[in-house]
């Protein structure tokens, strides 16, 4: 039996946008996000971040240096009862300098194959699924699949609202993860 999922996406979503990440010590978690991921953890939800990380491609960090974040990540969310059920990454950009991701790929947001990867893995069902992010490709993806986008005014959600898209409508937007995280359980009756 598949299972809803919320599909967050890292920066600016789930923790503080600062640009590329490179040092676990700005690695800053917003004031709601344990508490948000929690409630959707309760609620019965599967808990999935996705996230672009084209920082690899463009050499300013190392795929281990990504990954001990979404360690450090994961750790900081269960000191506080919340947890992620997967975590995935795209490390590749069409303009990378480092030749190893340089690429189009199919994993890249606005493509599927994260969000396709997570589904299969994870026993998801897509058509009841929720994207939440602060740029129009974190959302689109959901939506091709069938699920609904919510965009967060945090991060560069403002600047995205400041520019709609002609090919994504969030079914919400949000002042941040909580709220997003409200409108979600009231569509769900939790």
């Amino acid at each position: 039996m598949s299972v809803p999922a919320v599909f967050l996406d890292r920066d600016g979503t789930l923790i503080e946008e600062s640009g590329y990440l490179d040092r676990l010590d700005r690695l800053r978690l917003f004031p709601w996000t344990v508490d948000a991921v929690r409630l959707l953890n309760r609620a019965g939800f599967k808990v999935v971040v996705i996230t672009n990380q084209s920082g690899i491609g463009r050499g300013l960090v190392d795929e281990p240096f990504v990954e001990a974040t979404h360690r450090e990540l994961r750790a900081r969310l269960e000191a506080g009862g919340a947890r992620l059920d997967g975590v995935y990454y795209c490390p590749h950009h069409p303009d990378a300098e480092v030749e190893a991701y340089r690429r189009r790929c199919d994993c890249r947001k606005p493509a599927t194959g994260l969000f396709t990867r997570a589904i299969d893995a994870l026993g998801l069902d897509p058509a009841r699924s929720i994207a939440v992010g602060d740029r129009w490709y974190d959302l689109e993806p959901a939506i091709a699949l069938g699920g609904r986008g919510v965009l967060v005014r945090t991060g560069y959600g403002d600047s995205a609202l400041a520019r709609p898209s002609e090919r994504v409508a969030p079914a919400h937007v949000a002042n941040n993860l909580m709220e997003a995280t409200t409108w979600i359980l009231r569509q769900r009756g939790c």
